[in-house]
């Protein structure tokens, strides 16, 4: 296990968080392996195994992404086994999880967030802070790691995009527009650097908390839940709704499928069909648009 973590540290370059993740799916098979009377060795392992480990799982009533995440870390490992000859085959190779329920994304209507914006057009440092946060997990897309990772050297504002450092390790460019413009220059000069030179703070990570700090991704989560609080809309937020809302946004107005894929960082386009959904303004407008008799 010790070679596949440096496997998966030098050579994949993941994480620690995902590698963590992964060795506890493997710790985790292989106890489940020695409860049921198997060898603890890896090598052993035949497919009858495997679809028996998949029914403990199931049994368990587990999330299908949390199976789904266990099968790819095994995958992974297997991968690794067969790399260094130490297999011949993967015995998770055939699995076939168990299609899961596609729930539509939570985003936010246009009206919503000009509601939203209209909580942070306050003058003071922390309002002028929230709003160019706002506007930038909007204009953009960005997860909030991406967010959180931001560095003031990361923004060209003369050509107005941004480099951002996505999930593993892979950089993309950005564009953005006048209104994050706008803000973000304001709270760069108004908010940012007063906040950092009042606590004595240096660093180069564009959003900060109210000591200076970088914001950290539950810091993110809290400001967005206070703006929401000071508003009259009644539902939650999370900064991964508005990477839905920008994706949702950009196709309902005519976007197409590989631009999202590529302004959000997806690796696959399968993972961006999920924004394929669109709002009712725009089914309406389709509908009068080509149907005869509408």
């Amino acid at each position: 296990m010790a070679e596949f973590k440096e496997y998966l540290t030098v050579e994949r370059q993941y994480s620690p968080k995902t590698i963590t993740a992964y060795l506890n799916d493997l710790t985790e098979f292989a106890d489940f392996l020695a409860e049921t009377g198997k060898k603890v060795s890896f090598t052993d392992v035949a497919r009858f195994d495997t679809h028996v480990y998949m029914s403990s799982l199931y049994d368990k009533e587990l999330k299908t992404a949390s199976i789904a995440r266990k099968v790819s870390s095994l995958r992974s490992f297997y991968r690794f086994l067969m790399k260094t000859g130490r297999v011949k085959e993967d015995p998770f190779e055939y699995i076939q999880l168990k299609q899961k329920p596609r729930n539509l994304p939570r985003f936010f209507y246009e009206k919503e967030l000009d509601t939203l914006f209209v909580e942070t057009a306050g003058n003071d440092k922390l309002s002028i802070r929230d709003n160019a946060l706002l506007e930038t997990l909007y204009s953009t897309g960005m997860r909030v790691s991406e967010c959180v990772g931001l560095k003031v050297n990361d923004i060209d504002f003369e050509l107005k995009t941004m480099l951002l450092h996505g999930k593993g390790r892979k950089d993309r460019y950005v564009p953005f527009g006048s209104y994050c413009y706008d803000s973000l220059k304001r709270y760069l000069i108004k908010s940012r650097r007063p906040l950092m030179t009042k606590y004595h703070k240096e660093h180069e990570y564009v959003f900060v908390n109210h000591h200076g700090d970088p914001l950290t991704p539950a810091g993110v989560t809290y400001v967005l839940e206070q703006i929401l609080k000071r508003s009259s809309l009644s539902s939650s937020i999370h900064p991964h709704e508005l990477r839905h809302t920008f994706a949702t946004h950009m196709l309902s107005n005519g976007a197409d499928l590989r631009t999202v894929q590529e302004l959000l960082g997806h690796s696959s386009l399968s993972t961006t069909q999920i924004y394929t959904h669109v709002t009712p303004e725009h089914l309406k407008r389709d509908y009068r648009k080509f149907f005869p008799r509408a």
